[in-house]
């Protein structure tokens, strides 16, 4: 096990970038975009000095409690059934939770809720699981639609569709919509299609600062897609293209002209990009896990269904309790921030 040095950093990115378990997250690049918090790597070598196994850490210090939340977003980096690798990652873990006085380490590993040898290993460390039935209970979404490409080109893939998406495809087409690969100078119209978005389905939309931060940072594994019609921007994405896998991240369509279809173009575009650059899989990211037409997320899922993925149902979180009192302390802080943002919202929308 080794905590590794900053200088150390190029090394265990060669080694995520190349590693089929990791993720955009898990990326030095991240740090980064998540630039208020601490960040440490933790990293296990085989007998040749080789890393087989690495951990990227955020590091969230809690005020007025002194201590700290420490998190690893889609890791760890290894073969999640080499028990020793674990166990010596999660020493490296222990060693951080000391020196920044942790209450909790949480991980998401992406891996499916069959994976019961995971599981049992997992929990034979003293992790807790936790995972909500909708999937959206959870840090990370739990329900990833995702499209195997498996080595198919672009027509055998569009050949895949359902028949309506490839008709709303040709729909864009038809219609003059353009889709293009934008930069920074785009980010005014991206958040203001977002905030427009957010509005229409009732979700909270992150600062311009942080998309800046994000495209910046990633560089050359995120690009952001922007559709226009009659030279109008209408919708957009940031996508992520890292370790063989494509991640739709944030999308955004306008009110106005949604009946060009932009946002199956835009999708397309974007598999075209993880088929271009030989990734395995596109993932649309998150929807509801309860399939229910009644669901008021069901339209989602109904948009990313007419790709013709299938729906990954994933094993969820683990937590290690290094603190019980502070972690129901910190559970209260949290629980009464969020009663008062929701008190200054429910103001805000009668004033």
């Amino acid at each position: 096990m080794e905590i590794l040095s900053k200088e150390q950093y190029n090394e265990y990115e060669a080694f995520a970038s190349s590693h089929p378990q990791s993720c955009f997250t898990q990326s030095i690049k991240w740090r980064d975009v998540k630039s208020n918090w601490g960040y440490e790597v933790v990293v296990s070598r085989n007998d040749a000095g080789k890393i087989v196994g690495g951990c990227a850490v955020l590091i969230q210090k809690i005020p007025f409690i002194g201590t700290s939340f420490l998190y690893s977003p889609r890791g760890p980096v290894c073969d999640l059934h080499d028990k020793a690798v674990l166990a010596d990652l999660k020493h490296g873990i222990d060693e951080l939770a000391k020196r920044y006085k942790a209450h909790m380490f949480k991980m998401d590993p992406d891996t499916l809720m069959t994976d019961t040898e995971f599981m049992k290993l997992a929990l034979g460390m003293g992790f807790e699981h936790f995972a909500g039935p909708e999937g959206f209970e959870t840090i990370q979404a739990r329900f990833n639609y995702r499209l195997y490409i498996e080595g198919r080109t672009q027509e055998e893939v569009l050949a895949s569709l359902t028949q309506k998406t490839r008709y709303n495809i040709r729909v864009a087409q038809k219609r003059g919509v353009e889709v293009r690969v934008v930069g920074e100078e785009y980010l005014d119209d991206f958040v203001r299609i977002m905030q427009t978005t957010g509005e229409r389905d009732g979700f909270n939309v992150r600062p311009k600062s942080y998309f800046k931060r994000m495209l910046d940072a990633l560089g050359e594994n995120v690009r952001m897609y922007m559709a226009f019609y009659e030279d109008k921007p209408i919708s957009g994405a940031i996508t992520t293209n890292y370790a063989g896998k494509t991640c739709y991240v944030y999308g955004a369509s306008d009110n106005i002209y949604r009946n060009v279809m932009p946002n199956y173009l835009v999708q397309w575009e974007m598999i075209c990009w993880a088929i271009e650059t030989g990734c395995s899989v596109y993932d649309f990211q998150g929807v509801s896990g309860i399939l229910d037409e009644s669901n008021h997320m069901y339209g989602l899922y109904r948009f990313k269904k007419g790709f013709n993925g299938q729906l990954d149902e994933l094993i969820g979180e683990f937590n290690y309790i290094y603190n019980p009192a502070a972690c129901k302390l910190t559970d209260l802080a949290i629980e009464s921030k969020d009663k008062l943002n929701k008190i200054k919202r429910k103001l805000k929308g009668n004033s």
